[in-house]
């Protein structure tokens, strides 16, 4: 005798999924913003592209928390960039996330693991300071796009992490759509744009790339990483304690 497949009720996440999947940015961080109020963050690295999640987010509210990751790493034009970008959209509460000293001094105290350990880089001057920050929030929302490529092709516009919903409202929107957006609202460009940086992060594993390249081809160049870490699912509950007692 054949027995149906059970099938198990849908989460929160995808119910919202399926609410949300074709609907405009602006309406997705709203909904996120209704759910969650105070208890939603905004994770921005005020990079090539991230002028235009922020400036979305300023329409539904400019008190919306914003995790900028200041790994230490950084380019001068991007912690510039982060200020003035800030002020123009008035954005007012907006938080520098730093590796814990302890961290630093235990892993990395000459500031050259990147040489050796990437991955283990990241953890520390990201992965950390943001898993930390988050504990007081219930969801958060990020700026990444299927059109990234690589594990992002199936990106959900709401998908359920280990402790937070995580909402990506741009995930249906192509490289053309963010440029018509910055276009029309005369957002400022991040410096490096012009340089030939598509996508920038730390300086040490970042690198400008041909016109018409992928758009992060420049990222941890010739090594098969492609992500940070802080979208990589981890153990529930789960912060590494990098930097052990000291």
């Amino acid at each position: 005798m054949a027995f149906a497949e059970v099938q198990s009720p849908p989460t929160f996440a995808q119910q919202l999924n399926d609410e949300l999947r074709n609907a405009h940015p602006t309406e997705i961080i709203r909904r996120a913003f209704e759910l969650y109020g105070p208890k939603l963050a905004l994770v921005s690295s005020f990079g090539a592209e991230s002028a235009v999640l922020l400036h979305l987010a300023a329409q539904v509210s400019k008190g919306i928390p914003v995790m900028f990751l200041d790994t230490g790493m950084l380019f001068g034009q991007t912690l510039d960039y982060r200020k003035s970008l800030s002020a123009e959209l008035g954005l007012s509460d907006v938080r520098d996330l730093r590796p814990r000293f302890a961290d630093l001094a235990t892993n990395d105290p000459d500031a050259v693991l990147w040489k050796t350990d990437t991955d283990a880089c990241c953890e520390i001057r990201k992965v950390v300071p943001l898993d930390l920050a988050l504990d007081d929030f219930d969801a958060w929302m990020t700026g990444r796009k299927r059109f990234h490529g690589g594990d992002r092709l199936r990106l959900p516009v709401v998908e359920e992490t280990e402790r937070h919903l995580k909402f990506n409202p741009l995930a249906n929107w192509s490289k053309e759509d963010l440029d018509a957006y910055v276009v029309k609202h005369h957002l400022p460009a991040h410096p490096l744009v012009a340089a030939g940086f598509p996508s920038i992060g730390c300086w040490p594993c970042t690198k400008a790339v041909d016109a018409g390249a992928d758009v992060r081809a420049g990222r941890w160049q010739g090594q098969d990483k492609t992500e940070c870490g802080i979208h990589t699912a981890r153990a529930p509950g789960v912060v590494s304690d990098v930097g052990g007692g000291i």
